[in-house]
């Protein structure tokens, strides 16, 4: 058994040293970049922006037109730095008067509170008043209602009409030159006179095989 082991092993041996021995396939370079990498340049600085100081305001106005019932008012105070702080007021088509408070900053944005004041009343408005006076035209001029008769400035030139400066021609019908002419119609002249027909044999001759009755008259 040792010895089957043995020679098994010798003939797998000589198989492998019986093998080509194959070359050590070569190291290929890493491929070289197609194109350069972009080159950025840095960020431009921008100037920052100027600080402008603290601008306060404060106004308001009002309008009162009873012609117009445009009644209103509005009054705002800022102190620069973005608080802000104002109401208004206007009077509803009702007759209420509406007033509105209100504050804006940075941190609580716009905030308003809406106060109403006085009863609505539903009665018919006034009649409107003009503020200015309507400007009085004068009445427009009255036209006679026949058109005027159209005279011309010129009279028409009579035109008679020319005798004419030549008589018209007499004509007359002339006589005729000749003589209508006499027509005869001739006696027509024949060359041949019509032939009596002549027959090859003479008619038969009939005798009658009887005697023929003899009527006695009364």
């Amino acid at each position: 058994m040792a010895i089957q082991t043995v020679a098994v092993f010798a003939c797998v041996l000589a198989a492998a040293l019986a093998a080509p021995a194959y070359p050590t396939p070569a190291a290929y370079p890493a491929p070289a970049a197609a194109y350069p990498a972009p080159a950025y340049s840095a960020p431009k600085s921008y100037a920052p922006e100027p600080a402008y100081a603290p601008a306060p305001y404060n106004f308001e106005y009002s309008v009162h037109d009873d012609a117009t019932y445009d009644i209103k008012s509005q009054s705002e105070y800022s102190d620069g730095n973005g608080y802000v702080k104002g109401s208004y007021s206007l009077v509803e088509p009702d007759g209420t008067k509406r007033i509105v408070e209100y504050t804006a900053d940075d941190y609580n944005g716009f905030v308003a509170e809406v106060k109403k004041e006085g009863t609505p009343s539903y009665s018919s408005a006034p009649a409107y008043k003009p503020a200015y006076k309507a400007p009085a035209y004068p009445a427009a001029p009255a036209y006679p209602s026949a058109a005027p008769a159209y005279k011309p400035a010129y009279s028409a030139p009579a035109y008679s009409a020319p005798a004419p400066a030549y008589s018209a021609p007499a004509y007359s019908a002339p006589a005729p030159a000749y003589s209508a002419p006499a027509y005869s119609a001739p006696a027509p002249a024949y060359g041949y006179s019509t032939p009596a027909p002549a027959y090859g044999h003479a008619a038969p001759a009939y005798k009658q095989s009887y005697a023929a009755p003899a009527y006695k008259q009364y």
